[in-house]
């Protein structure tokens, strides 16, 4: 008998250890995103919930009511750089991404509730920033509840968050423009100038088309090779409208990309000559 309910139990043990092995796939998957932006990063970790023929805002989520900005966990956001999201200013650090969608606008809520689940624990206390944007109706419907990054550009970016036929498009900027000006006089002032860094920056931080190309000619002196700057000159001097420059700068480039067997710098020189017949 005793050997009976061994045997017995030995069956379910298994039985039940074969059954724990069973990986089923989560129905709203996680998605990590990062995106370097300014002088760091910005990671989102959020899930995806799928609609499956469902009514989504103002049923499945309600207008006027908190929302954890995806499923399961509230959706978290890590900022390795200070920012402004919605023209708040934002310190570096991981924060709960809440939203009350509604039907003429959104509430963006930043959060310091790191331990809720999902909207369970909110306080509005723990609220660091908020404010609203309204909604884009898009053409196309998005099955699969989205958030991605878009219009990246050294200063400034948008986080989308997308799903049904609604896109909300958070507006982030970071001032890099006065840190990177103290770097580059920085390092100026040491033996090895970085002369093709500080054209980059008076020309497209400051506007500063003179120090910029007496730069690139710095830079060029330092490496005569470099078809690349001599191509940067050229668009800043065609910008000046110093044409004849400009055509002169591109010839050598592209006699130099042809050298290096750059076949995109090749392209790149052929297109900015023939703008400067």
């Amino acid at each position: 008998m005793q050997k009976r309910i061994l045997l017995f139990v030995i069956i379910i043990f298994y039985a039940l250890s074969s059954m724990a092995q069973v990986k089923m796939p989560q129905p709203s998957t996680t998605q990590t995103i990062k995106q370097e932006f300014g002088m760091g990063a910005i990671e989102l970790t959020y899930s995806r919930p799928v609609a499956k023929g469902r009514k989504i805002y103002g049923d499945l989520v309600p207008y006027n009511k908190l929302w954890r900005t995806g499923a399961n966990a509230a959706t978290r956001i890590t900022f390795t750089d200070p920012v402004e999201l919605g023209g708040k200013k934002v310190d570096t650090g991981t924060y709960v991404l809440y939203s009350i969608p509604g039907l003429d606008s959104w509430e963006i809520i930043l959060n310091k509730g790191l331990n809720n689940w999902g909207t369970d624990g909110y306080k509005e206390s723990e609220d660091v920033i908020h404010f609203r944007v309204e909604p884009i109706k898009a053409k196309a419907n998005i099955e699969t509840f989205t958030i991605q990054f878009a219009n990246v550009k050294s200063e400034s970016c948008e986080l989308h968050i997308m799903w049904a036929k609604t896109t909300v498009s958070i507006p982030v900027t970071s001032n890099i423009k006065d840190r990177l000006r103290v770097q580059i006089e920085k390092a100026m002032q040491t033996d090895k100038k970085p002369y093709w860094q500080a054209a980059q920056f008076y020309n497209e931080y400051e506007h500063n088309q003179t120090k910029a190309l007496e730069n690139c000619t710095k830079a060029i002196e330092a490496n005569n090779k470099a078809f690349w700057i001599y191509l940067y000159k050229a668009k800043i001097q065609k910008e000046t409208g110093d044409k004849a420059g400009a055509k002169a700068s591109a010839l050598k480039s592209l006699e130099l990309a042809k050298e290096a067997k750059n076949d995109d710098y090749v392209k790149m020189n052929e297109e900015l000559l023939r703008k400067l017949k």
